[in-house]
């Protein structure tokens, strides 16, 4: 007597989201010298995700937001250099430098979630 075979069909697995966005986060991360890498990203992690656009804007975020992680380091390396320019100073470049951020954030996380809807809808296409 025979075991049943376990093995499934690569279009059979579930999607490991946490993993595919990661996997588009870095491909946004090394492609940001390209204007509008993060679409490009969260395509990557979209594809890899598969299903319906909901999964693709979730996989997107999280690709979006692991792309944002060394921007946001970069941010606090900078606002440890911001206190020695003078009170006068210090504000009006924290200011400018938190403007900054959250302009960051919705460029690199919103164009990750569109760069997954379109990885999605480009997966079920081709």
């Amino acid at each position: 007597m025979t075991e049943p075979s376990t093995d499934t069909d690569a279009d059979d697995r579930t999607p490991n989201t946490l993993l595919n966005g990661v996997i588009g986060g870095l491909v946004g991360l090394l492609l940001s010298f390209i204007p509008f890498s993060t679409v490009l990203g969260g395509a990557v992690a979209g594809y890899l995700e598969g299903g319906d656009t909901a999964a693709g804007a979730k996989v997107g975020l999280i690709a979006g937001v692991v792309t944002l992680v060394p921007f946001l380091l970069l941010f606090v390396v900078f606002l440890g250099l911001v206190p020695v320019m003078g009170p006068e100073a210090s504000f009006a470049i924290g200011l400018f430098g938190l403007f900054a951020l959250l302009f960051g954030a919705v460029y690199v996380v919103g164009f990750s979630v569109v760069g997954g809807i379109v990885g999605v809808y480009l997966k079920e296409e081709l």
